[in-house]
């Protein structure tokens, strides 16, 4: 990025001062811009998950139809947190989904279920779609992020 300064420098440290106070907006906009991407990555990963829809199976391979459903439904993304000077954001699972037993009468926790699947356990073969889906969207949530700030901060320093 280039910054001519060409009206004084006056100008320019106030420009600056500008920038500084509107940079935690301007981060957290870039940080939410990053984790749209892996989010999508990730929803696009649900899809591929097999669906094993067999009333009892010693190992299942896949997710049950809801519970599909339920994992799709409930990612997102947490708002951000500042923890020492770093910007961090969580993209997870939220809630529960309409499975009920009788160990989760109010249904499945869906991050469960995602770990499941990721993973693997003795009774469901692993699927794994929140890995692959980070590594594959890294290089564009980086490049969606540095967007953003290149683009804000040249609307600051105007």
């Amino acid at each position: 990025m280039r910054i001519t300064v060409g009206k004084g420098i006056d100008q320019y440290i106030n420009q600056l001062t500008n920038l500084e106070m509107r940079s935690d907006g301007l981060i957290g906009q870039a940080v939410y811009e990053g984790a749209k991407i892996v989010t999508d990555a990730v929803s696009k990963n649900i899809d591929g998950i097999p669906t094993d829809d067999r009333p009892s199976a010693e190992t299942r391979n896949g997710l049950r139809s809801l519970q599909k459903a339920a994992l799709k439904a409930s990612l997102g993304i947490a708002k951000h947190q500042v923890d020492n000077g770093y910007y961090n954001v969580k993209v997870g699972f939220d809630g529960y989904n309409n499975i009920r037993t009788d160990k989760y009468p109010s249904g499945q926790p869906n991050a469960m279920i995602a770990r499941t699947i990721e993973a693997g356990n003795s009774f469901t073969k692993k699927h794994p779609f929140v890995g692959p889906a980070v590594r594959s969207s890294r290089a564009a949530a980086e490049k969606a992020m540095a967007d953003v700030i290149n683009k804000k901060t040249m609307e600051i320093m105007k």
